[in-house]
């Protein structure tokens, strides 16, 4: 897909504020965090109550597609008001917006890229939809589910173990190249790379 038909939105989800910054509900700002990172960018403050990096992915040259990376402001329930308001702000379709979350219903690490589909009880996915449709881009980070009988809420909001720790700069990272893969190359591509 060329420029013509608008930038990409890659919106990483989680909560904003440091108490937040380590917990398995996150992992979409990591992810954010890591693209901007590539991209040479820093996050400046928008009106749509997010943080922004504009930038491109891909080869340089004809090959390469102009990219907004965001971490919305609001809580994660609320994910649908600032992806809108940036939506609109940088007329983007919204078959070029990919969500980036957290999901308990894969094994920690694995990842799962897809367009369309419900929202699996993720509050952030449910306020986009809500907004936006469902047929946007998503990938889905695994966190695993709950040990014992920990509360789905408690353990989202719970730093990653130390055990899990030591590979997620791993996870994230090839998180964010699969994130790349998608935007560039296309769905299929991404997903028979990345798919685990």
């Amino acid at each position: 897909m060329s420029d013509a038909v608008g930038p990409w939105l890659v919106v990483g989800l989680g909560n904003p504020g440091p108490e937040y910054a380590a917990n398995r509900h996150n992992v979409g700002f990591m992810v954010a965090e890591l693209l901007a990172e590539r991209m040479g960018g820093r996050f400046k403050a928008h009106k749509a109550r997010a943080q922004v990096v504009e930038g491109r992915v891909g080869p340089p040259g004809p090959g390469s597609r102009r990219v907004v990376v965001a971490k919305p402001l609001s809580f994660m329930n609320l994910s649908g008001g600032p992806t809108t308001a940036l939506r609109d702000f940088y007329k983007v379709p919204v078959a070029n917006i990919v969500a980036i979350h957290d999901e308990l219903d894969i094994d920690y690490g694995a990842l799962r890229l897809k367009l369309g589909g419900g929202d699996n009880g993720h509050n952030g996915l449910k306020s986009i939809t809500k907004s936006l449709g469902a047929e946007y881009h998503r990938v889905r980070f695994g966190i695993g589910r709950p040990p014992g009988r920990m509360q789905v809420a408690d353990f989202v909001l719970k730093d990653f173990s130390s055990a899990e720790r030591r590979e997620l700069d791993y996870f994230v990272d090839r998180a964010a190249d699969a994130v790349e893969t998608l935007i560039v190359d296309g769905l299929e591509r991404a997903q028979s790379s990345y798919n685990t």
